[in-house]
């Protein structure tokens, strides 16, 4: 057994198989937001549900934001699932994720907690979540296995 090799996958993980844990968690996180964003377009019950949501967090102009906001998340995601424009993309969800945490999902959060307790429960928060996936994507971008990366590479001919 090669134990030097086995330390350093232990330590640094494994730089063959990055591109594929790039693609996998891109196409996921992609098509997550790609088929909610387009069942609150397209489905009725779900783009009801979407208009009472953004009524309770009082946000402004709630059945224009329902389109808005169900339209960012179905064509950001589309794109983040392709590789295409993926860092514009990942921005757009970002921000969408942002303002869902600021609007709803911080009043919900229990009173009274210390800042461990806070921060356990921010962390729980799933679209806190997608911000950091969100972010990461835009800062490591969107592998070698994406139209981005494709495109990159012609205009460098």
């Amino acid at each position: 057994m090669d134990w030097k090799r086995l330390a350093q996958f232990a330590l640094l993980g494994s730089r063959d198989s990055e591109q594929y844990a790039i693609l996998l968690m891109r196409v996921s996180i992609g098509l997550f937001f790609a088929i909610s964003g387009g069942r609150k377009l397209f489905v009725a019950v779900s783009r009801k549900t979407m208009y009472e949501t953004l009524t309770r967090a009082k946000v402004p102009f709630p059945s224009l934001m329902t389109y808005f906001v169900s339209s960012v998340e179905f064509v950001g995601g589309s794109l983040v699932a392709a590789g295409l424009l993926s860092s514009l993309a990942s921005l757009a969800l970002s921000v969408n994720m942002v303002v869902a945490i600021l609007t709803a999902k911080l009043s919900a959060m229990p009173k009274g907690l210390s800042s461990l307790g806070w921060v356990d429960n921010l962390l729980y928060i799933p679209e806190v979540l997608y911000v950091l996936i969100f972010l990461w994507m835009i800062c490591s971008g969107p592998g070698k296995l994406s139209v981005d990366y494709w495109l990159a590479d012609q205009l460098q001919k």
